[in-house]
């Protein structure tokens, strides 16, 4: 009876034993699985491929409530749309290991800036004391994945259309419009130029500035991308796609007053496209003297590095300018001449065209004029 007893008793404290270390290692597992999901989930979601969590239900911002269900996608959903090409690029060295998806999205922004860097950055480049400004104007859009068409298509072809007046007389309108891709910028128009840049329009950089106003030059199947540079460019797109009145104050000139897209067509460029651009690629110092004024890349820089992110292989059109005739032509359109170009203090020509040989001499890309 008493050895019973004690056999008893010895297993009445291995169990105890053993339920303290299942309780202990099941602590353990908590403490380092919300380790590992607070840290290295944008890592995990990249590489190991799991599926995202949603926030909150909801979150009000300036008075706004803003459900989560109705809010588009993550960035981290988006990433694999991007990587269905077995073949690797000729500029992939360029990239590294850092080729992220270009596009903000209102789930996972903050998340992404963390990631990425861009918390650290005021705008134009980060995120930094404007979290407010990118919930309000994300919260607009629709959506922020590539359109349907493209992001079926696994390794794509693309060409970057310039602005530049060497476009003129070039009939390659039917050339441009043969790729997969085609990436405008700003406020170059389609209509009236076919023959030489071509109809067809899958993205446009612009910002308030620079995107069009006037209803001739809508085109359904063109996705607006807005670069920002400050906060007051994201209060822009909150108002605009709002029907609120947009007062033109703090623009370095007159920005559109109404909006021809539907918000389903616009996205918002990660300020880590533009930081690459600026930093990695011109070498641009983060702080400029307090006498000189700080130079950014030119749009066209800006569109060539999202083509990077997410095409294969990557063309150039009407980019070549000629700094020996001040007035030759700045633009296939217009009547504005080089001289315009060189007195611009905000951006470095010299070295943008430095870079844009250096991408041709390696084959990094085609350049078509």
């Amino acid at each position: 009876m008493l050895l019973c007893r004690v056999h008893t008793h010895g297993l009445s404290v291995m169990k105890r034993i053993l339920l303290v270390f299942i309780l202990a290692a099941a602590v353990m597992y908590g403490i380092l699985h919300g380790n590992l999901w607070r840290n290295n989930f944008y890592w995990i979601s990249f590489y190991g491929q799991t599926s995202s969590v949603r926030a909150s239900p909801s979150y009000v911002t300036s008075g706004v409530t803003i459900s989560y269900n109705e809010l588009p996608p993550t960035a981290v959903e988006r990433r694999n749309a991007l990587d269905t090409c077995l073949l690797k690029p000729a500029f992939e060295s360029l990239l590294g290991v850092d080729k992220i998806y270009p596009f903000l999205c209102a789930n996972d922004f903050i998340r992404v800036a963390g990631f990425q860097g861009s918390n650290k950055f005021e705008l134009p480049y980060g995120i930094k004391r404007a979290e407010q400004f990118f919930r309000l104007a994300l919260s607009r859009l629709q959506n922020c994945g590539l359109p349907s068409e493209e992001d079926s298509i696994a390794c794509r072809r693309c060409v970057v259309v310039g602005n530049g007046g060497v476009l003129r007389n070039k009939t390659l309108g039917e050339k441009i419009d043969s790729y997969d891709v085609i990436i405008r910028m700003n406020n170059g128009p389609v209509i009236g130029y076919e023959e030489d840049v071509g109809r067809r329009t899958t993205f446009r950089l612009s910002y308030p500035e620079s995107i069009f106003s006037d209803p001739i030059h809508y085109d359904p199947n063109t996705t607006v991308v807005l670069i920002v540079f400050k906060p007051r460019d994201l209060k822009w797109l909150w108002e605009i796609l709002g029907g609120q009145k947009i007062s033109a104050k703090g623009f370095w000139k007159k920005p559109a007053l109404n909006m021809i897209y539907k918000s389903s067509q616009i996205r918002i460029l990660d300020p880590s496209i533009t930081r690459k651009t600026a930093y990695e690629w011109l070498h641009f110092p983060t702080r400029f003297p307090k006498k000189e004024k700080p130079k950014h890349p030119t749009t066209g820089l800006i569109a060539i590095t999202l083509a990077f992110h997410i095409c294969h292989e990557v063309h150039l059109a009407g980019f070549k300018y000629d700094f020996t005739d001040r007035n030759s032509s700045l633009h296939y359109y217009g009547n504005e001449t080089m001289s315009q170009m060189m007195q611009n203090e905000y951006h470095n020509i010299t070295a943008e065209q430095k870079f844009l040989k250096k991408l041709i001499d390696k084959n990094f890309v085609v350049n078509l004029t």
